[in-house]
């Protein structure tokens, strides 16, 4: 069983898209093959991006899609979530043995910009990339991305920010 997504195509409605045709053609396209797909659901998705305002009240704390919804676009949710649990989890250990609760608010200081600056942000740049259909923007995008290929710094830094790991130094510097 495989779920598939498909934007529909410029020249469709969501209802057309939707028809058993227009996905039968989308499958086909995928992988051809001599039967039809058996489709045993579609619906529309819409992509929600948003950041909860805090992440914490009082000892209830957000984390992950909890905190900050956005476009599976690039695994930046799910990564950006395992990273709030990371550092959310190192400060609770410490609380729990002691410390100040107020290092919990240190966590919220860390990663929600975190999440606004680098998660939303690159799934954004991911999913219009995705949906760009302009064959002049596109050939531009490939270059674009030959171009940091082809240089060591500008794919270290591509690199680096597509990792997340800018994002885990930007949010140790935050005290």
């Amino acid at each position: 069983m495989w779920r598939c997504s498909f934007y529909p195509r410029p020249e469709q409605t969501l209802e057309e898209a939707q028809s058993d045709e227009a996905v039968e053609q989308q499958l086909q396209s995928v992988v051809p093959r001599q039967e039809r797909y058996r489709v045993l659901h579609k619906r529309s998705y819409r992509i929600h991006q948003r950041v909860a305002d805090s992440y914490r009240r009082g000892r209830m704390l957000l984390a992950g899609d909890a905190a900050h919804l956005n476009s599976p676009s690039g695994g930046m949710g799910m990564n950006g979530g395992l990273h709030d649990a990371f550092n959310l989890t190192e400060k609770l250990i410490r609380v729990l043995g002691g410390a100040d609760d107020r290092l919990l608010d240190l966590y919220v200081r860390q990663r929600r910009p975190i999440a606004i600056e680098h998660v939303i942000a690159q799934a954004d740049r991911n999913r219009r990339r995705m949906r760009e259909t302009d064959p002049e923007r596109r050939r531009s995008e490939l270059r674009d991305l030959q171009r940091t290929a082809g240089d060591p710094e500008l794919a270290r830094r591509y690199l680096l920010n597509s990792a997340m790991i800018t994002g885990l130094r930007q949010a140790a510097a935050v005290s």
